[in-house]
């Protein structure tokens, strides 16, 4: 069977609930592949004011073949205020700022029920609140997709480099905001960040090939020894 945009392969999927700081209740899942899992995606999804949530698609397509063709456990949740088919994450949209809890929610998911070497997965606001918020000592790295640099600051970049963890930027050539030769100028501040620019691909990597492109480039960083991911199941 070959691998298509509605495909959804075997993991074990629960529906979870995340409590944060300030006494919100976050709505998520988890998918864990039928093996223990080698590492972890917390997915950190775009901006809810402009349609982005855990259903994002990239989000979605990750959490349904990575566990199943990478062994990796995939957490996705909404963060305060945001809707999906899931349900209403409680709060409200907070630029960001309060998203730092949620953020931090997460990560003490990830701890205490022993999910191994969490990587932050952000996607255009989601990069932001892994720049700003994801400086944990839990976390093994970042991968940014499409970030946008905008909330996110030199300060941060600066803070980034001062923690040390692997990050990677996949930029689209096309990109809304922020495009390879830019994007490799700005994360210079950062020794340990590596940008890849992406021929042809937009902001919301949009088409298969892209999404193909975009779970290789995790992979590759999360457990290079499941490359490469099959095409056909």
């Amino acid at each position: 069977m070959e691998i298509r945009a509605s495909t959804v392969l075997p993991a074990k999927r629960e529906n979870i609930e995340l409590q944060t700081g300030d006494g919100l209740t976050l709505v998520g899942e988890l998918a864990l592949p039928h093996n223990d899992p080698v590492a972890t995606l917390i997915c950190l999804h775009p901006l809810p004011t402009h349609g982005g949530m855990m259903d994002s698609h990239v989000m979605r397509k990750a959490s349904y073949r990575l566990p199943a063709l990478a062994d990796l456990a995939v957490l996705r949740f909404n963060t305060r205020g945001t809707t999906s088919e899931r349900g209403t994450s409680d709060g409200v949209f907070e630029d960001g700022v309060g998203e730092r809890l949620d953020v931090a929610a997460a990560l003490e998911y990830a701890e205490f029920h022993d999910l191994p070497h969490p990587w932050l997965l952000g996607w255009s606001f989601g990069t932001e609140l892994a720049l700003r918020w994801g400086r944990d000592p839990l976390v093994d790295g970042a991968i940014l997709l499409s970030p946008p640099l905008k909330r996110a600051t030199d300060e941060d970049l600066d803070a980034w480099a001062a923690f040390g963890r692997p990050l990677t930027a996949l930029v689209p050539e096309f990109d809304d905001y922020l495009r390879p030769e830019e994007a490799t100028k700005r994360f210079a501040r950062v020794p340990q960040a590596e940008v890849v620019g992406v021929e042809g691909a937009k902001h919301l990597w949009v088409g298969e090939p892209y999404v193909r492109i975009v779970l290789t480039e995790i992979v590759k960083r999360v457990n290079p020894e499941a490359l490469p991911l099959p095409t056909e199941v």
